[in-house]
C-alpha cells in the first residue's frame, strides 16, 4: 500500500464530511492569490472523498512513468526529459471529460522561448492509465475547481507525463524554458514520485516576476495549482542526492484552457 493509500485509510467519517467543503475552499483560495500548494495528505482526502476508489490504480499509475520515450523536441539538445501527452475536453460546469483525437502539443514562442513555435508530437498516454481512476480523479478535481471559477466555459485540457532525470554527466531541468507561463488559463502540477533527487524547488512569481512563494513538490500527490494568466512559475534543476544512482522526478501536469 502506498503512503497515499495509507493516509486515505486513516480518515474518519467526520474528516470525510469536512472535506466536502474543500472544493469551495480551493476555489476561494485560488481566486484570492492565483496559486495554491496542496499537500499530498489533503489531496488524497479530497480525491477519495469525491470517490472512495479514486486512487485504486495508484501503483500502476505511478509505474507508467517507467516506459516513457525521451523527449525528442528539446531545442537545447538535452536528453534529461521523458514525456507522454494526451488531449482531453470537458463541458462547462462539469467534472465529466473525454479524450480527444491524439494531436501534437503546440505553444507560441511568447510562452516557450526554447521549444515553442513548432508542433511537437509525443507518444500518447497509455489508454489504461488515461481511463484509470487516479488520472481521472486528478482531472476531475481540476474540472470542479476551475468550473467553480469559470462555470460558463468548456475546457481544452492537455495532460503531460514528465520524467526528469539527472546523473553525474548532466543536470535535469523541469522547466528548461525558465520562469514562464504556459499560455493557458490554469495549470495543475502533481508529484507522482521521485528518487535520489536534490533541487526541484518550485517558485511562483507575479506578473512583474517578483517571487511570491517557493515550495517543493515532495510527497505523492503534493499539488500546485496556478492561475496561468496571473502568475509565472518555474522549477529549479534537479541533481543526484547521492553519486551512485541517477536522480528521477515524475510529475503529472494538466493544463486547462477555455474553449471559446
Amino acid at each position: 500500500m502506498s503512503p497515499v493509500h495509507q493516509t486515505a485509510a486513516r480518515r474518519s467519517p467526520a474528516d470525510r464530511v469536512s472535506q466536502r467543503l474543500c472544493i469551495d475552499d480551493l476555489c476561494r483560495g485560488l481566486a484570492r492569490q492565483n496559486y495554491l500548494f496542496i499537500d499530498g495528505t489533503t489531496t488524497t482526502s479530497i480525491l477519495t472523498d469525491l470517490h472512495q476508489n479514486a486512487l485504486a490504480d495508484w501503483h500502476d499509475f505511478a509505474a507508467s512513468w517507467n516506459d516513457m520515450p525521451v523527449d525528442g523536441h528539446m531545442a537545447d539538445g538535452g536528453i534529461y526529459r521523458r514525456r507522454r501527452h494526451a488531449t482531453l475536453a470537458a463541458n462547462a460546469d462539469s467534472a465529466e471529460w473525454w479524450v480527444k483525437a491524439h494531436q501534437p502539443h503546440y505553444q507560441e514562442r511568447d510562452f516557450n522561448s526554447l521549444n515553442g513555435g513548432v508542433a511537437r508530437h509525443y507518444e500518447p498516454v497509455r489508454q489504461g492509465i488515461l481511463q484509470g481512476p487516479s488520472l481521472s480523479s486528478i482531472v476531475g478535481l481540476g474540472c470542479r475547481v476551475f468550473s467553480g471559477l469559470a462555470p460558463y466555459y468548456p475546457w481544452h485540457i492537455e495532460l503531460h507525463q514528465f520524467r526528469i532525470e539527472s546523473n553525474a554527466e548532466f543536470v535535469g531541468k523541469p522547466t528548461p524554458e525558465g520562469v514562464h507561463r504556459d499560455g493557458v488559463n490554469f495549470v495543475i502540477m502533481a508529484m507522482v514520485s521521485h528518487s535520489n533527487m536534490a533541487g526541484a524547488e518550485s517558485t511562483i512569481y507575479d506578473l512583474e516576476r517578483h517571487a511570491l512563494t517557493s515550495f517543493t513538490l515532495n510527497a505523492p500527490l503534493d499539488v500546485a495549482i496556478v492561475n496561468d494568466a496571473q502568475v509565472f512559475h518555474g522549477v529549479s534543476p534537479i541533481s543526484p542526492r547521492g553519486p551512485k544512482t541517477p536522480a528521477v522526478r515524475d510529475v503529472l501536469v494538466a493544463t486547462f484552457r477555455k474553449q471559446f
